[in-house]
């Protein structure tokens, strides 16, 4: 559906201006995506609460991810039909429920619902969010648009368990603070969406139509690259993110929240850093260079865990972020620039098919490597 401009409508709250506009939704995006990771250093204090085993941790990682596909697949267009802002504030609903869900917890059943409304959330923001910022951004200025989405989508993710560790170590509460403060940074998010204008023009019909991935032919050998190089940063990312806080805690005996908090946090920056490289490498060599990055990364993992280092593990999180997120905003940059040669009345105003798979394909992915942990940190044999 092709843009009709920023439309007017009478509310409580006067309207924001483009550019203000732009910032509300850039930060309601890293604001959603820090609560989807805020759960991170706490899951040991959960599995001591509520006695479950080290598996259940993983099946709670996994259900973060079907909730991101879910959403991808039965939302990812909607926007164009309801409005950016019709979706967005659900999205935010669907935060603040999650929170809920964790400050209540008394065991599993309320974590795993928390999680999959989270993944909703989060699955909503990745299309709806991204397509709002290119609709609000000038047409010679998209593709930063885009580049502030991935920002503020990694910040956010990073932040969360940097913010949680933090809380939960010093500010008392561990449980139930983190997700007080959750809710009250949603409040802002909230009112800077409702008080920005609807960037596309509202369908008086709309309808939901789930659309399974598809790829345009013409697209199929750029896409492949694309989505393999997102399939192992994720995988990367997902499995530090469920593999380090365990190993800090039972085999470098690192006891810190915090610490753990602020080690994840550093892996996400440096994939934040990573997507800022891109165009001093170009695409041509950022692609083969982060995905060799993300090998050196991983074997430096696997090092660390064999020789129990906290420097190796620090070192291999950051190399194997640096390369997640050199590769993924190459892999996205062409896929999106191969789009909007074949496809350009779509990418103009909206997410196109080849981005919305790219999502489903990378978020996919980053729930996958949680299923190793078990074997990979708790059950791995002591000298």
């Amino acid at each position: 559906m092709p843009s009709v401009g920023l439309t007017r409508r009478r509310i409580g709250l006067p309207l924001l201006g483009r550019n203000a506009a732009f910032a509300a939704t850039a930060l309601a995006f890293a604001v959603a995506m820090v609560g989807t990771t805020l759960p991170t250093p706490l899951y040991v204090l959960y599995r001591e609460r509520f006695g479950f085993s080290e598996l259940m941790i993983t099946v709670i990682f996994a259900t973060y991810a079907a909730g991101v596909i879910a959403a991808l697949l039965l939302f990812g267009r909607l926007s164009d039909e309801v409005g950016r802002r019709r979706l967005l504030l659900p999205g935010l609903g669907l935060s603040a429920l999650s929170a809920v869900c964790f400050l209540t917890a008394n065991g599993l059943p309320l974590l795993l619902v928390g999680r999959i409304l989270s993944g909703l959330s989060a699955g909503i923001f990745t299309g709806t969010a991204t397509a709002t910022l290119v609709d609000l951004a000038p047409p010679e200025r998209r593709g930063r648009a885009t580049l502030v989405a991935t920002l503020a989508n990694m910040a956010g993710l990073g932040c969360g368990p940097l913010l949680a560790g933090i809380l939960s170590q010093w500010a008392g509460s561990p449980l139930r603070l983190t997700f007080w403060v959750n809710l009250a940074l949603l409040v802002p998010a909230a009112i800077g969406l409702w008080a920005m204008p609807e960037p596309v023009k509202v369908s008086d019909r709309p309808r939901l139509r789930p659309q399974l991935p598809q790829v345009p032919s013409q697209m199929r050998a750029i896409f492949i690259r694309a989505a393999l190089a997102g399939f192992a940063g994720f995988a990367v990312l997902g499995l530090f993110t469920a593999v380090s806080p365990a190993f800090l805690g039972q085999d470098l005996g690192v006891t810190s929240r915090a610490a753990v908090g602020a080690v994840v946090f550093a892996v996400f920056a440096a994939s934040t850093v990573g997507q800022v490289t891109l165009p001093l490498l170009g695409e041509a060599l950022a692609l083969p260079i982060g995905s060799g990055l993300l090998i050196v990364g991983m074997g430096l993992l696997a090092l660390s865990l064999g020789l129990s280092s906290l420097a190796l593990l620090v070192l291999g999180g950051v190399v194997a972020g640096f390369g997640q997120g050199l590769s993924f905003r190459a892999g996205l940059a062409s896929a999106s620039r191969r789009m909007e040669s074949r496809l350009r009345l779509w990418t103009t105003r909206r997410p196109g098919p080849s981005r919305s798979e790219h999502f489903v394909n990378t978020y996919g992915r980053s729930g996958m490597p949680s299923r190793a942990r078990p074997t990979t940190c708790s059950e791995r044999p002591k000298p």
